[in-house]
């Protein structure tokens, strides 16, 4: 966990599992690190991504405030498998909002990753491991036969058992976007 740790506080990309898949993950406020992200999935800058973490707190700076009652039900949910998008502040990059208003964002439950933010002093991204299109990664061998040197470590440990990728939901309306309600995706 250390040493994974140490490449994401030097700007490295490394690959850890998430609730239902691996992540690949950086630290949000390294450009060049989310730029390689992006790449490594080709994902276009437009969609924007997902940030982690293991308390509120780290994702503050990015997240402008929410209605007493939106607020109490995304924090209802945490920690849990549910990302939320949460309108952003003026200060969030365009690289980890996209084109969007809101930013993505998740306080998890799964020990791996609430370790991992918690040794990096960070929020991570966290962006399926997966070429966009393709089914996403929910373990090691799979993150090193996609991706091989293009991540600089991969968190040894396992997946929860989500069946997929997290569900996602509007913070300002409760809408469910992915899971929930809707059929999830295996882009995010």
């Amino acid at each position: 966990m250390e040493a994974v740790a140490r490449i994401l506080r030097a700007g490295g990309v490394v690959a850890y599992p998430t609730e239902g898949v691996f992540g690949l993950g950086c630290r949000p406020d390294d450009p060049a690190a989310v730029r390689r992200i992006l790449a490594l999935k080709g994902r276009p800058d437009a969609k924007g991504l997902i940030l982690i973490s293991d308390r509120l707190e780290r994702l503050g700076g990015w997240l402008a405030p929410l209605e007493a009652d939106a607020r109490a039900r995304v924090e209802a949910s945490w920690p849990g498998p549910v990302t939320w998008l949460w309108p952003a502040t003026p200060d969030c990059p365009a690289l980890l909002r996209g084109e969007h208003d809101t930013l993505a964002v998740r306080v998890t439950a799964h020990p791996p990753a609430r370790e991992l933010c918690a040794a990096v002093e960070s929020a991570l991204v966290s962006t399926s491991a997966n070429p966009a299109g393709e089914p996403p990664c929910t373990d090691a061998a799979c993150v090193e036969r996609r991706f091989g040197d293009g991540v600089d470590a991969i968190l040894q440990a396992e997946c929860g058992d989500l069946a997929g990728p997290t569900a996602i939901r509007d913070a300002r309306t409760g809408t469910w976007l992915r899971g929930g309600d809707t059929e999830p995706e295996t882009d995010h």
